[in-house]
């Protein structure tokens, strides 16, 4: 257990605990590194955190054009993929996570490049509050990002796997993902083999990324509690 000090002997709401987790994950960061930065509310935290230790570091490979803004306006350098040979971690949040380091991740959209950015990583730290550790994953919607032609016949694919699958909205339209593609929320599933549900899903012909982070796994987690900054290794 990591013991970081926030208000003691106070109830710490989500949005706080997201701050610990956020500025626990700094120990991974290293001096003159590049940092690969996922995205999403406890991300947030994290890249608040980052910018107290800026001058330290390069930059940053970030997984979103959303959190590029966000670390370009606090002075955080983005590099681009393509420049980076491999990056030393990549700190991201998660919907869901096991007992073993898997992962729903994309509730944010960002699941594609996010996948990209872990697999450069030699190391990947999940940071997310207590609510997100699971049994087994598969209570929260599973992200899918589709292109947009396949999107019913992948419908038909997850309904033969009990699963019922739903277009993401913004407003009345689909929801369209920084790479120009649509994203389906799957629900009524219960993924009991992450790594095998994940390599069985990438191969559907127009699904671009699964939601499911088996193959590029976490290898830590900084899980929020109420008693503080709980490290779990996988």
């Amino acid at each position: 257990m990591t013991n970081c000090n926030f208000r003691s002997g106070a109830i710490l709401s989500q949005d706080e605990l997201k701050t610990l987790v956020g500025r626990a994950a700094l120990q991974y960061v290293a001096s003159g590194e590049i940092v690969g930065v996922g995205t999403g509310s406890t991300v947030n935290k994290f890249i608040e955190a980052l910018a107290t230790m800026k001058g330290k570091i390069k930059g940053a490979v970030s997984s979103s054009l959303a959190t590029t803004e966000r670390l370009l306006a606090l002075g955080i350098p983005v590099f681009d993929a393509n420049d980076v040979a491999e990056l030393s971690v990549y700190i991201d949040g998660a919907d869901e996570i096991d007992g073993q380091g898997f992962m729903i991740k994309g509730g944010g959209a960002a699941l594609t490049r996010e996948k990209i950015v872990a697999a450069q990583s030699r190391k990947f730290v999940c940071i997310a509050d207590e609510s997100k550790l699971v049994n087994a994953l598969g209570n929260y919607p599973l992200p899918v990002e589709v292109i947009p032609m396949a999107a019913q016949r992948v419908m038909r694919q997850f309904a033969e796997l009990g699963g019922q699958a739903q277009v993401r909205l913004n407003g009345a339209q689909p929801f369209v993902t920084d790479n120009g593609q649509i994203i389906l929320d799957v629900t009524g599933l219960k993924i009991t083999d992450p790594l095998a549900f994940e390599l069985q899903v990438s191969q559907w012909p127009g699904v671009v990324t699964v939601g499911v982070f088996a193959v590029q796994k976490a290898q830590i987690c900084l899980l929020g509690t109420a008693s503080g900054v709980k490290t779990l290794m996988f």
